[in-house]
């Protein structure tokens, strides 16, 4: 189903791009052979009104034209649809090259090796390689999640999806229904952001705590998708980066090291403690529970209610 109505499409499209006049509706029928095979003039104007619709989300600029006897035809002018010259400088095509070596996934593999020829076109120097080591750092972007490319392609067709996730205090994944925003990458770990339809706010969801098989689901989306900076922050801050105040706690000697990276000061209390300052911010609480009986936490009260509950809903299983 999916490759005939991308055929149906393309079709569509050839013809309204093809054409020096405005073509009708019923001459866009007798053209496209899916049309001609619809079962009635009602489900022929539905499959037409959705793949126009399609094509124009897609960025194709349909224009419709009212001829003297008020028949309306369709047309998509070439100087409409094409893009203007794409021009970079050897710094900046080199970085878009660099850039199609960090994905080392099978499955965009291809489409980077595309990208890299069409750089080669816009300025790439013939010498460079990205494939090849250029030096001691190489950067690399790992995907082991399975939900990865699924979450990646509903979030370019902003298509709503459901799937079953575990919360860190959790011993049980719970059913989630989340409109899919955009994926970032955040110290190692890949984050889904998106609206969770069941709590009717914005939700941050670590892929490597999705569990079983993401489900796709037909429909609009509810909730309005926030610009692209939104997003980022959002995910930087439901995962413990952005933090606007400070927390006290105690850390066991030896231990803890990723706390110690981030403290503004440290204190040695004796008897195998050291008292630490660090960022508060949201999502600290789950970060702090990750270090089990080696972590006290002092103040504020908020954060010390918070990971104590969250320790109990783990003991309670």
């Amino acid at each position: 189903m999916a490759i005939a109505k991308a055929e149906r499409l393309m079709n569509l499209a050839l013809c309204l791009l093809g054409t020096r006049r405005p073509l009708s509706k019923r001459e866009l029928r007798e053209s496209i052979e899916a049309y001609l095979e619809a079962g009635s003039d009602d489900s022929f104007n539905r499959m037409f009104e959705r793949d126009k619709d399609d094509l124009r989300e897609l960025g194709l600029v349909i224009e419709t034209v009212e001829n003297l006897d008020g028949e309306v035809g369709y047309l998509a002018r070439r100087d409409s649809n094409r893009l203007p010259p794409i021009t970079l400088d050897a710094e900046e095509a080199a970085a878009l090259g660099l850039a199609a070596k960090v994905w080392q996934q099978a499955r965009l593999a291809g489409a980077a090796s595309g990208a890299l020829q069409k750089l080669r076109a816009a300025g790439l120097p013939e010498d460079f390689d990205p494939y090849e080591s250029h030096g001691a750092l190489e950067p690399h972007i790992p995907v082991h999640e399975a939900a990865f490319e699924p979450l990646m392609l509903a979030c370019r067709d902003r298509r709503p999806v459901v799937f079953d996730y575990r919360k860190a205090t959790a011993a049980h994944p719970e059913t989630r229904q989340v409109e899919p925003w955009a994926l970032e990458c955040w110290r190692g770990h890949w984050y889904l952001a998106g609206w969770d339809r069941d709590r009717g706010a914005e939700r941050v969801f670590r892929l490597s705590r999705i569990t079983g098989r993401v489900r796709s689901r037909a429909g609009r989306y509810t909730a309005e998708v926030p610009d692209v900076v939104t997003v980022r922050e959002t995910v930087a801050s439901w995962a413990g980066e952005v933090a606007d105040r400070s927390a006290l706690i105690r850390l066991r000697t030896g231990s803890g090291y990723p706390l110690r990276a981030k403290a503004v000061s440290v204190r040695e209390l004796g008897d195998g403690w050291d008292e630490l300052e660090i960022p508060y911010g949201h999502g600290l609480d789950a970060w702090l529970v990750e270090f089990g009986p080696d972590v006290v936490v002092l103040g504020p009260a908020e954060l010390r209610a918070d990971v104590v509950d969250r320790l109990r809903a783990v003991a309670k299983g």
